[in-house]
């Protein structure tokens, strides 16, 4: 995006979200929104419906564990997800940041009724995260099976998960048992510059 029209949108979103946004950043040539959980389907709809925006593709839905690195604009709040939307109309990109409330049960509003195509993307999240989408219509896990216990890309869930499984030849059949190494927290050391990701 050339910076004309991204300070062109960066007008636009701040007239429009004055109100609901809790920080618009502008940083390595990108936009970031981020906002309240109780005001993200407003936005969404509005960002996808109004005609200076008219952002009718989400792209992706990403979620992040901010555990042992906690965001500036997260107070303390653990889980959040990102929208990463396109205008095709007005050559737009635009990123939603958006947090949990509780960092025991995250819960999110569904943009599924905003967006169909991120269907997949939230029940993934929820599956690897443990973030609830309320009001999504099928949200069960999708890449992990069916018994899996917790949630893989928790930083604070361990390298070797709780349970192995292996095939028992006197029972013929897969079993699961707790693991037999020791638990251990890795978690490597992050440094970022002061202006990454807004």
């Amino acid at each position: 995006m050339n910076p004309t029209s991204l300070t062109a949108l960066q007008q636009r979103l701040e007239e429009k979200f004055s109100d609901k946004k809790i920080s618009l950043v502008s940083a390595l040539g990108e936009l970031t929104l981020t906002c309240l959980s109780i005001d993200s389907q407003a936005i969404a709809l509005q960002l996808r419906d109004d005609t200076d925006l008219f952002f009718e593709q989400c792209v992706d839905i990403c979620g992040i564990d901010y555990y042992s690195y906690p965001h500036p604009l997260s107070n303390h709040r653990r889980f959040a997800t990102i929208a990463h939307l396109l205008s095709l109309k007005h050559n737009f990109r635009l990123r939603v940041r958006v947090f949990a409330q509780d960092n025991l049960s995250p819960i999110l509003p569904s943009l599924i009724d905003v967006w169909s195509s991120v269907n997949w993307f939230e029940r993934e999240i929820f599956d690897l995260y443990g973030i609830v989408f309320e009001g999504h219509p099928d949200l069960r896990r999708i890449l992990t099976d069916y018994g899996f216990v917790g949630h893989p890309f928790r930083k604070d869930f361990p390298v070797s998960g709780y349970v192995e499984m292996h095939y028992d030849p006197e029972q013929k059949k897969v079993v699961y048992r707790p693991v037999s190494i020791e638990p251990r927290e890795i978690t490597p050391l992050i440094i970022r510059e002061e202006s990454y990701g807004g």
